[in-house]
């Protein structure tokens, strides 16, 4: 990547984080971390294996995504994964920064298409994941848990949800998915001009990036689905942060309410994809969680605190990594 755009997400990035730290209530996070003491240290390592999940996930697609595929080192590209993420983390809607980044970032070690391909197609099996996530979730739930009539009509609906998405996925996998994202941003009033700009501009660049994904269905529809499932464990294996945060306040707090509790806020949370942070969503997710599982709203606000807390660290942690390394 050229110096000035690694300097322009590193801008960028800095910039968003401060702003997000600004909206800290610092006595409140002062008594936060001193209440959670080592066990918000155990949160803290808990991220650098969770990340390695999610770099073997990449790992495993661009590793079948071409010839070049030798010139991406697996430490490498973990450092432009905790980047991504933290880019993400920091900007509305998510995908606004660290799509771009790792793309940019990856072009000049496998090409820019190839590049584009990858990063579609990891998106594609995060995202893929959390559907598949939630979706388990509720079957969790209804053995674990009392199912009244207002939970049981929410569980459908969710359910629905769930099952409709992983369909226009795995089509998209199998078609590309490239071209009908477009398509679809096309009909949105904020998004339509750009989207059609873009569209006719790169009509020929996504064609491309379409068969490559369909390709890889094609020739080694394992790999995809290995990278799904690593994702999949790393959703359920970050559960234990929550538990581990939970674990101060309630001793006898289970490892399953902490899945729970992950799924129904992460779901509430990405309803506000639009929000930095999704400052607000998660909190409020949290909280509706708590209340779900019959825990105290204290314990809800402490949890949520914590969790934006680590997020912030590692926003910190992935934007240094950008400056840091070999281009």
């Amino acid at each position: 990547m050229k110096k000035k755009y690694q300097n322009a997400f590193f801008i960028f990035g800095i910039a968003l984080l401060v702003l997000m730290v600004t909206q800290l209530d610092f006595k409140q996070v002062t008594e936060g971390l001193q209440r959670a003491g080592y066990w918000f240290v155990a949160v803290i390592i808990l991220w650098f294996f969770l990340y390695i999940f999610n770099t073997a996930a990449w790992y495993v697609i661009i590793r079948n995504n071409g010839d070049n595929s030798g010139k991406v080192g697996f430490w490498w590209l973990y450092k432009i994964t905790v980047s991504g993420f933290a880019l993400n983390y920091a900007t509305p809607g998510g995908l606004m920064g660290g799509e771009p980044y790792r793309i940019m970032s990856l072009a000049p070690r496998i090409g820019t298409e190839k590049a584009s391909s990858s990063v579609i197609l990891y998106a594609m099996t995060h995202i893929f994941s959390h559907f598949w996530f939630w979706l388990l979730s509720v079957v969790l739930y209804i053995v674990t848990q009392h199912v009244t009539t207002v939970m049981a009509i929410m569980l459908t609906a969710i359910t629905a949800f769930c099952s409709l998405a992983i369909w226009f996925f795995l089509k998209g996998y199998k078609k590309g998915i490239a071209t009908r994202c477009m398509n679809l941003l096309s009909h949105f009033p904020m998004v339509k001009r750009w989207a059609q700009g873009f569209f006719e501009t790169h009509k020929e660049q996504l064609a491309t990036i379409d068969s490559q994904i369909a390709a890889l269905h094609r020739q080694n529809p394992k790999a995809f689905f290995g990278a799904v499932a690593l994702e999949l464990t790393c959703r359920i294996v970050s559960a234990m942060e929550i538990w581990f945060i939970l674990l101060v306040i309630m001793p006898e707090a289970s490892y399953i309410d902490s899945i729970l509790i992950l799924a129904f806020t992460s779901l509430f949370a990405n309803m506000l994809f639009f929000m930095p942070l999704q400052l607000g969503g998660r909190e409020g997710g949290f909280l509706m969680s708590a209340k779900g599982l019959t825990m105290t709203v204290s314990a809800g606000i402490f949890v949520a605190l914590l969790v934006r807390i680590r997020e912030l660290i590692w926003t910190a942690i992935g934007m240094l990594l950008i400056k840091i390394g070999k281009k």
